[in-house]
């Protein structure tokens, strides 16, 4: 049998031996001809298991040889539980092979986000160990399943807090363990991406995605699975970070985060009355940039005397426990005058307006470049947390009009944070053979996992690159697009 590279989604330390490996795929091979009759995957030769850069299997025959050759065909009778814990949320999933979702759960961790003013991560950690058992049974039982009627786990293993992850990595690696089930590790921007196409089964590759959330800005031409290619990204804040910090300094309740906080008081104000200047107009590219405008936010709102000097304090001066230190100096949204309340709504209102002008500028410019690149291109799916926002919508609804696209948005539930996309996102890889053979049953408590914080999706367009973004590079892994390059290279 020809021996083929072979590339992990989840490396561990210390690796496994080939010997076991080699027991393991054999034990597979009658669960891959049952689920995925497209595939037969020869055993890996023992080089690639010491690869830096391994990080799933693939086979010689798959389609991404050339940029959108086929689109994958899940098999009905694949069930995958998907589990997320990037960040905040705490979700898990179990969806079918044709897309039908058995059941979705998600713990959030909104109290603690008002408590602390964001995200801290070591109390987020805490938080998912507390229910992740509680989150994937739930999952297990409105599907009215078990975990032996599984056919794979999918995790997230990146890009987001270390901590968090390794939650939901330990948790997967747990249940494919016991059960003997392949493990798939997802990228969290791809499942991002990828849930449209549950959602709205008739987009196909090549399609333009505009990824924006609290921790990310991402603009991509999807070729393929797996063939991404950025076209820009942000250089410091995320529009989710923007709006979460100004939903904060305006006082408003951010245990439903700032987003569609802001949204909603913006509605009362007056769009144009705060002159926000649109962030980076001189530069012809496709790269974004929220933090001048929370400076913007900030002196508006010193400038305008509302009483909010606590909030604008913890620019400054943030320990861990200052939103309780100061709760009781900061007057709430609720408790402000009515004309109090109309300048916050006018503030909430012009920062909506430039931020979301900023999203627009960026994605004409993408879907030039993408055009240039794909003239296929039908598509824009927007997605991710902030993707939820009606107003957001209606304006990049207008921009694809204009440039005679249609515009794909998952519905809000699958927008933010959540175990589908994960499921969904692994249902499609392993339908193309890429996945991991179960872990083992015993595995130590204290296995180390190789986790993937900072991870880019694709390969940086060459008009896109920014200077001020490749002086961040450091300890970052090679981006997903690269890694399967490297692996269809490396094959005979």
């Amino acid at each position: 049998m020809a021996l083929s590279s072979r590339f992990w989604r989840l490396n561990l330390f210390p690796k496994p031996s080939l010997s076991p490996l080699q027991t393991t795929l054999k034990s597979l091979k009658p669960l891959r001809q049952k689920l995925c009759p497209i595939l037969s995957l020869p055993i890996s030769s023992s080089s690639s298991l010491n690869s830096s850069n391994s990080l799933f299997s693939t086979s010689k025959n798959s389609a991404f040889s050339e940029p959108h050759s086929r689109t994958p065909s899940p098999q009905d009778d694949l069930i995958v539980l998907g589990i997320e814990t990037s960040c905040d949320d705490t979700a898990a999933a179990i969806v079918r092979g044709n897309g039908e979702i058995l059941s979705q759960v998600v713990s959030s961790q909104a109290d603690l986000l008002a408590q602390y003013g964001g995200v801290a991560p070591k109390m987020a950690e805490e938080a998912h160990l507390q229910v992740i058992d509680k989150v994937v049974q739930e999952a297990l039982d409105k599907a009215k399943l078990t975990e032996t009627n599984l056919s794979a786990v999918a995790v997230t293993i990146g890009p987001g807090l270390g901590l968090c992850l390794r939650v939901g990595v330990r948790k997967a690696r747990e249940i494919a363990g016991s059960c003997n089930l392949p493990i798939i590790g997802v990228h969290h921007m791809e499942a991002h991406a990828l849930v449209a196409r549950l959602t709205e089964r008739e987009l196909q590759f090549p399609f333009v995605a505009l990824l924006i959330s609290g921790g990310h800005n991402l603009l991509i031409l999807a070729r393929d699975l797996g063939q991404y290619v950025q076209l820009g990204t942000t250089i410091d804040d995320a529009v989710g970070e923007a709006y979460d910090k100004t939903a904060k300094w305006l006082g408003l309740d951010l245990r439903r985060s700032g987003g569609p906080a802001i949204e909603e008081l913006a509605r009362e104000g007056d769009a144009k009355s705060v002159k926000f200047s649109t962030p980076m107009k001189q530069h012809k590219d496709c790269n974004f940039s929220y933090a001048g405008l929370k400076t913007q936010v900030r002196l508006a709102i010193e400038s305008k005397n509302i009483d909010l000097w606590s909030a604008i304090l913890a620019i400054n001066f943030y320990p861990p426990n200052f939103p309780m230190l100061c709760s009781n100096t900061t007057i709430p949204l609720s408790s402000a005058s009515s004309e109090d309340r109309r300048i916050r709504a006018d503030i909430a209102a012009s920062f909506q307006r430039v931020a979301v002008l900023h999203l627009e500028e960026r994605c004409e410019r993408a879907i030039e470049w993408a055009l240039k690149i794909e003239p296929s291109v039908k598509h824009l799916v927007v997605s991710g947390g902030v993707a939820s926002n009606q107003y957001v919508r209606s304006r990049l609804d207008q921009v694809v009009k204009k440039n005679s696209l249609q515009l794909v948005c998952p519905p809000p539930c699958l927008c933010t944070d959540n175990g589908v996309m994960v499921a969904w996102t692994g249902i499609e890889n392993f339908c193309m053979g890429r996945f991991d053979p179960p872990p083992p049953a015993d595995e130590p408590e204290d296995i180390v996992y190789e986790l993937r914080p900072r991870w880019p999706l694709g390969e940086e367009y060459a008009e896109g690159r920014s200077e001020a973004r490749s002086m961040r590079t450091a300890r970052m892994h090679p981006s997903l697009t690269s890694m399967i390059q490297e692996s269809l290279q490396q094959q005979p």
